[in-house]
């Protein structure tokens, strides 16, 4: 397989149709090579349009989606990251390029050792894998720039938007299958959010999302 032609593919047939046309994103993903996050056995799909298997039924989202997050999210070099979900540590490879710094929360350990481990071989220094459930980390001192969540939720937890300080935002995807939407929440205040939602998509829930309340009065 030729590699670099692949990869050209990728961007030019799946990434850009689908109006990723920020160029420093899609020249980003020419720099941080994705088939080295990629588990051997699929290395052949590295640039395919598909989700990639990851251990304990996890996935690596498909190229399209990731590079999407990345042009939505429009990160600054100033700003810190919160991951939920490392998966291979692809996703935060492509955030710590554009990040001061990025924390990336693993719940299961396999993971969190393959996320670690991939960065750590392809030298980026800028992220801190964390062990745990990033759905109940307790908020850093003074919240995060930017927060990605690697799965969907059936709702978004307050104790999530609590950590986006003022002016930050979040990317989630939101709903239950089938009807899933990705989102980007902003918060504009102490006590106020903005949602803008984006596309429709389906992606694997986050373990232990919270479900919402189906009480009624």
């Amino acid at each position: 397989m030729n590699i670099e032609k692949a990869r050209f593919n990728m961007i030019e047939q799946q990434i850009r149709p689908w109006d990723v046309l920020d160029q420093d994103i899609l020249e980003l993903l020419t720099v941080v090579k994705r088939e080295a996050f990629v588990p051997p056995a699929y290395r052949s799909l590295a640039f395919v349009d598909t989700e990639i298997p990851l251990p304990h039924g996890e996935n690596m989202l498909a190229p399209r989606l990731e590079a999407r997050i990345l042009q939505e999210l429009a990160v600054q070099k100033h700003e810190n990251v919160l991951e939920i979900g490392a998966g291979s540590g692809y996703m935060a490879a492509l955030l710590a390029h554009r990040a001061r710094h990025v924390t990336t929360v693993e719940i299961e350990p396999e993971l969190k050792a393959m996320a670690q481990k991939n960065l750590a071989d392809y030298g980026i220094a800028n992220v801190e894998v964390v062990e745990g459930d990033g759905l109940k980390a307790s908020p850093s001192s003074g919240g995060y720039d930017v927060i990605v969540a690697s799965g969907s939720l059936p709702m978004v937890p307050d104790s999530l938007l609590a950590q986006i300080k003022v002016g930050g935002r979040l990317f989630v995807v939101v709903g239950t299958p089938p009807a899933m939407t990705a989102q980007i929440i902003t918060r504009v205040s102490e006590v106020s959010y903005q949602t803008v939602g984006l596309f429709e998509t389906v992606i694997k829930p986050l373990r232990n999302a919270p479900e919402p309340s189906h009480f009624r009065f």
